[in-house]
């Protein structure tokens, strides 16, 4: 059940925000880790489970310095991925379900309901690491536990609009509950057993991606009262 499209009659305002967070991701991939080949700013910039925990810049194995405080990993990984694959699959995701949340929540709501929801996907996932005995230094990037957080945060909202999806060859409309709660549950599944990260070695975050969800369906209705002059 991969989705295409949504309902957006709806929405009245530019999702400026949404386009933004868009073409960042998309510059940081293509310049600042030229193309997921610059392996140095992967070491420096991901988000390491051991780094957080101890507050320290841990230099072991194939990390590199990080030349900022090790927390503030937590927000650059979030704009960094893998590989095309990886990062076109979170843009589209975004680009889908970001709009109606910003017209719903206003642009400085929504920038803010975003970051939080990825600085809490990274966080489950360093506990999670921790608590489950992962590596604790393999780094984990990707902006996939932030958007976890707006689809959590879209399921409860918009949860019969519809969305296009592509289903045994053809394009059919579901209700969005449908098609997120269908997502969540292979993150839910996929992740028994292997709560770790979503790693350079080809691994998921499903703690960040669960985590991420949990955190945009309880956030969601804070951010989603009506605009006011900061919208």
């Amino acid at each position: 059940m991969f989705p295409l499209g949504d309902d957006n009659s709806d929405r009245t305002i530019t999702p400026v925000v949404n386009y933004l967070l868009i073409a960042i991701n998309v510059l940081m991939f293509v310049f600042f880790q030229k193309m997921g080949s610059d392996e140095a700013v992967i070491a420096s910039f991901s988000t390491v489970p051991g780094e957080i925990v101890s507050g320290k810049d841990l230099m072991e194995g194939m990390l590199g310095p990080t030349p900022i405080p090790v927390y503030f990993t937590l927000f650059t990984s979030m704009f960094m991925h893998g590989g095309w694959a990886h990062l076109l699959g979170n843009m589209l995701y975004l680009w889908i379900f970001g709009d109606n949340l910003e017209n719903k929540m206003g642009h400085t709501r929504y920038l803010i309901f975003y970051l939080l929801c990825g600085l809490l996907a990274s966080l489950a996932h360093v506990f999670a690491s921790y608590f489950l005995g992962r590596d604790m230094l393999i780094p984990s990037l990707g902006a996939s536990g932030a958007i976890s957080g707006v689809l959590g945060g879209y399921m409860l909202i918009f949860p019969k609009n519809k969305v296009r999806v592509l289903l045994l060859r053809s394009i059919v409309p579901v209700p969005a509950i449908v098609a997120l709660g269908f997502w969540i549950l292979l993150q839910v599944i996929s992740g028994m057993g292997m709560l770790g990260g979503e790693q350079t070695g080809g691994g998921v975050a499903y703690a960040a991606h669960i985590g991420g969800f949990i955190a945009g369906l309880l956030l969601v209705k804070l951010f989603a009262q009506r605009r006011t002059a900061i919208a």
